[in-house]
């Protein structure tokens, strides 16, 4: 066989060989490919089946709602559809039982209770200025004699300051003992009344009867037993009369007096009890009352100065000391409590997330009243017994905020806040059919808005009054009237087509 022939056979085999080779390849793929198919149909289950869509939202202003898809106005990115089976805005987020664990959700039950409020100030220990001695002379003269005393001494009563010399006192006691030995009882009476009228001490009168003897040197004494404040007496010194020597406080009781803030202000009463403890002695307290609540308020501190009376007998309080004070206010009646750490507070309103029944969730505004001891009162929005969320409610309220979910508003509150409209939010009226009703929650799927600009859409509303949907249900006709509040659009005038408005 020549070289050509024996060529062209072998091109022959290798064509029959390639295309065996790509043929039993091109099967072996198509097999694989029906098997991944296969597999990915199987895993994801049955086809979806149509679901009717309320409304298109963006996550980031969950509260403006679009009637079809698209991208969105605000943020880079598509409108997320709000179906009807999700259950409209009342129905809350529901969470999966394995995620809520992770994410380290906590309940707590609704309950009646008693709340005492403690108030926690600083303070410090001051002498007690209703009992305070001054002692003067009583006529003018010298000082002989001090008896090695200063400001800040303790003194007992009746003991010695200062002896002084006055010559006054010692005429007068003459001319006394002169009358009495001339037995004009007259004169003698009149004599006694002018050493009274010179300050002259009862007892030193009773002793010069006795003794016969005038004294010129006369010792002044302590009145009080208490602190010396001050001390103005040095030998040899001239006094005049009325001349102030010494100033003594007494130092049982003592006071101690506390700044209040102003937002705990109104709690403070006379007579409160009162709890103190000192940084010089640890782990002791001392009880003791609210004795004076200060008429004068500081507008700089924006703070209240109250007062404590502490016995001090054994004289360990000494002025200036640092005390700790802590005032129980009188028990409230029984009332709803919560923990204060349920509540989401944004400065405008107060938001729990209420735990409802399959593990879904529901924001509610609150109305709150008084705290104290990790507990706060619920004035409207909750009632005994219900479950709110008291760890994890802020993964909650994002989420709820990014499906779009308005909190539900108390009753009362709604009906105040909108019983009253204002020139700025004038009446808007429309047609529309309702999608979702739940209390003082309704979806609507409504026409046109003139006055606002709006196109056909499916968005919520509030009620004014819950009693206003009475005898509607989802797929009624209506005409209404709503206005735009701070809380969002509040529907004030509603009632079925054909019906009388």
């Amino acid at each position: 066989m020549t070289p050509n022939g024996r060529y062209a056979i072998t091109l022959v085999v290798t064509a029959i060989l390639f295309t065996a080779v790509g043929t039993a390849t091109g099967y072996w793929l198509a097999g694989r490919h029906e098997s991944i198919a296969q597999r990915a149909a199987k895993s994801a289950g049955p086809a979806p089946t149509s679901r009717k869509v309320l409304y298109w939202y963006d996550p980031m202003v969950p509260n403006q709602h679009f009637d079809k898809p698209g991208k969105s106005p605000f943020m880079d990115m598509q409108l997320v559809a709000k179906y009807a089976d999700e259950g409209g805005d009342a129905a809350g987020v529901k969470i999966d039982p394995s995620v809520e664990q992770n994410l380290g959700v906590r309940l707590a039950k609704v309950a009646s209770g008693v709340l005492t409020t403690q108030v926690n100030a600083e303070g410090n220990v001051q002498w007690n200025d209703r009992q305070v001695a001054i002692v003067q002379a009583r006529s003018a003269g010298f000082v002989e004699r001090t008896y090695s005393r200063a400001a800040g001494d303790i003194v007992a009563k009746n003991a010695p300051l200062a002896d002084l010399l006055m010559p006054e006192w010692a005429g007068a006691q003459r001319e006394y003992l002169a009358l009495r030995a001339a037995g004009d009882a007259t004169m003698l009476h009149a004599a006694r009344a002018r050493l009274r009228l010179l300050g002259i001490p009862e007892p030193l009168i009773t002793q010069l009867d006795t003794t016969g003897q005038p004294q010129s040197i006369i010792t002044i004494r302590a009145p009080i037993a208490g602190v010396i404040q001050s001390l103005d007496v040095r030998t040899g010194m001239t006094l005049a009369e009325g001349a102030t020597l010494a100033k003594i406080s007494s130092v049982d009781p003592v006071w101690v007096e506390a700044s209040i803030p102003e937002s705990q202000a109104g709690e403070i009463k006379t007579g409160m009890p009162a709890h103190i403890r000192l940084a010089a002695y640890p782990g002791k307290s001392l009880t003791g009352k609210v004795s004076t609540v200060l008429p004068d308020f500081n507008a700089d501190s924006r703070t209240l100065r109250v007062r404590v009376e502490l016995p001090n007998a054994d004289g360990r309080l000494k002025a200036g000391m640092y005390a700790h004070i802590t005032l129980d206010s009188p028990v409230s009646s029984s009332v709803l409590l919560i923990p204060s750490e349920a509540v989401i507070r944004s400065g405008k309103r107060n938001i729990v997330m209420l735990a409802l029944a399959q593990g879904r969730y529901q924001p509610v505004e609150v109305k709150l009243g008084r705290e104290a001891n990790g507990k706060v009162a619920v004035l409207d929005g909750l009632t005994e017994g219900q479950s709110i969320v008291v760890s994890g409610q802020f993964l909650i309220d994002s989420e709820a905020s990014l499906k779009g979910l308005l909190a539900r508003q108390p009753e009362p509150a709604v009906a105040a806040s909108n019983a009253q409209p204002t020139s700025a939010a004038p009446l808007n009226e429309a047609d529309g059919k309702i999608e979702f009703i739940q209390d003082s929650d309704i979806t609507l799927s409504h026409g046109p808005v003139k006055s606002l600009g709006w196109g056909p859409m499916t968005m919520p509303f509030q009620l004014a009054r819950q009693n206003m949907a009475s005898g509607l249900k989802p797929g009624d006709r209506v005409h209404f009237g709503f206005r735009q509040t701070d809380t969002g659009y509040v529907i004030e005038q509603l009632h079925k087509i054909g019906d009388a408005p």
